[in-house]
């Protein structure tokens, strides 16, 4: 049995949503970032990295989404949630890789500030240039969506639910993602998924709160 390690609003909502697709038996387990949870001791015997997602297998722990999605997806083939073709494998993977290195540390730098700056002079400072470069990345994001369904372009895949969680993060941070007509029509597409509505009402998250 699959157990994902979660917190509402956070990235890990990604393979929640996988899992989902997936079909696959797992089980969750509640690390509230909010109350500092994923510090706890008894969450740090799982990922001493103090982070979700992490998915615990019967071989052991993943950590970090581009793994753990590309191992739902290998795991379940018959959700077809990776391309078979090596060269829109390696696109799929980039795309995720590119969430993960440059899109979500933008947003870091929103939120937690104090990772980057010692003085809390600079934290204001900090968390603005993360706010130009999280809106300037979310443009980026809107314009490859231009004419495609999904990130691929027909074929959802497991980088969809990621760049899903991204949009999210700037309508939290009350970013004025509605002007992004690409993105919010593919978030409006990912909403009519069964596994995305499943997964947003479980999670109660608060970037998707009406």
């Amino acid at each position: 049995m699959l157990t994902l390690y979660y917190s509402p609003g956070a990235c890990s909502m990604a393979p929640h949503i996988a899992l989902e697709e997936a079909g696959a038996a797992y089980s969750l387990q509640l690390v509230s970032i909010a109350k500092g949870e994923q510090q706890c001791a008894e969450f740090l015997a799982v990922n001493p990295r103090g982070k979700v997602p992490a998915l615990q297998t019967d071989q052991g722990v993943l950590t970090e989404n581009v793994a753990i999605l590309t191992y739902i997806a290998r795991s379940f083939p018959q959700a077809g949630l990776l391309p078979e073709q090596s060269f829109e494998l390696a696109r799929c993977l980039s795309h995720m890789a590119y969430l993960s290195n440059t899109v979500h540390p933008a947003f870091t730098h929103i939120v937690r500030p104090a990772r980057f700056a010692a003085d809390e002079i600079a934290h204001q400072t900090v968390s603005a240039t993360g706010r130009e470069n999280a809106w300037r990345l979310l443009q980026e994001l809107d314009a490859l969506l231009d004419g495609r369904q999904w990130v691929l372009g027909e074929r959802y895949s497991a980088a969809d639910p990621y760049t899903l969680v991204i949009y999210g993060w700037g309508r939290h941070n009350r970013m004025p993602v509605e002007q992004l007509t690409n993105y919010t029509a593919f978030k409006e597409r990912m909403l009519q998924r069964a596994a995305v509505r499943r997964v947003i009402e479980r999670e109660q998250s608060p970037n998707w709160r009406a």
